[in-house]
């Protein structure tokens, strides 16, 4: 049943209908309305009534019992980690490919100049960002060793499914990795993650999902391991695992977990 209802919810929010929201809203409302009785009730009786005249009213009825935020998930341990180790290696070039802008890149421009490749637009520049829009799948040989750091955070898994108006490629991966190996200069770092569970599948058109053990034999090719961080099921982080540990080999048991790689070129 907890099956159905989640595909359910995925139907509806991919009609742009939150379905949480839905079903709070009868008595999300109700209390909305009692709350605003109350307020115009004090409203009277405070120092100066007339000092914020109220204005439109806002229906926000679903976070009245949310917490502060969500400490966990995929893109939060992701960007904090990756982010605190470009901090700390101070490479000469940055090149991210494809990663949230409002998480993993604004984290690093707070702190130094961030180029990014993505294949959408990006509309406002914004200081400390330089924004190329390029397919990375489909680089030319200028690009060839162009940076001694490059990230590629909870991206690659989508590329060839036509999500992000991307041509359609079912090795669009495969470029992609390609692309980001050869951005990488001898000895440079690649921070990479993607979701990664004990079954590798490709659910359409948002993501593909990767064993733990394929993609370490194809990353050990032209990289060798510095770290490997895993995010279970749950949101949790195990901040260092060992990529050829029993856990790895089994991908954690994980149904959408994330594998979070820092790598050295060889």
């Amino acid at each position: 049943m907890s099956r159905l209802a989640s595909r359910a919810n995925q139907m509806l929010e991919s009609w742009g209908v939150n379905a949480r929201r839905l079903a709070a809203a009868p008595g999300g409302q109700w209390r909305l309305r009692s709350d605003y009785r109350e307020y115009r009730r004090q409203l009277m009786e405070a120092a100066a009534p007339n000092e914020f005249p109220v204005g439109r009213r806002y229906r926000i009825f679903w976070e009245k019992a949310a917490e502060a935020g969500y400490v966990g998930g995929h893109y939060f341990h992701q960007d904090l980690l990756v982010a605190r180790e470009v901090f700390e290696q101070r490479p000469t070039r940055h090149i991210d490919v494809g990663s949230s802008i409002h998480g993993f890149v604004s984290h690093v421009a707070s702190f130094r100049t961030i180029e990014v490749i993505d294949i959408r637009p990006v509309i406002n520049p914004v200081a400390g960002i330089m924004f190329i829009q390029q397919d990375a799948t489909q680089l030319g040989p200028e690009w060839d060793g162009a940076a001694d750091s490059v990230s590629c955070l909870h991206a690659l898994e989508h590329f060839g499914l036509g999500r992000y108006g991307d041509r359609i490629d079912p090795d669009g991966w495969r470029r992609g990795l390609d692309g980001l190996t050869r951005l990488v200069q001898p000895g440079g770092r690649l921070y990479l993650s993607v979701p990664t569970g004990a079954t590798q599948r490709v659910d359409f058109n948002a993501h593909r999902v990767f064993r733990l053990p394929f993609l370490r034999d194809l990353l050990t090719q032209d990289f060798s391991i510095d770290r490997l961080a895993f995010v279970d099921d749950e949101g949790g982080l195990l901040s260092d695992v060992d990529p050829f540990g029993a856990e790895s080999e089994r991908s954690f048991g994980c149904t959408y977990g994330c594998s979070i790689w820092v790598l050295r070129k060889l």
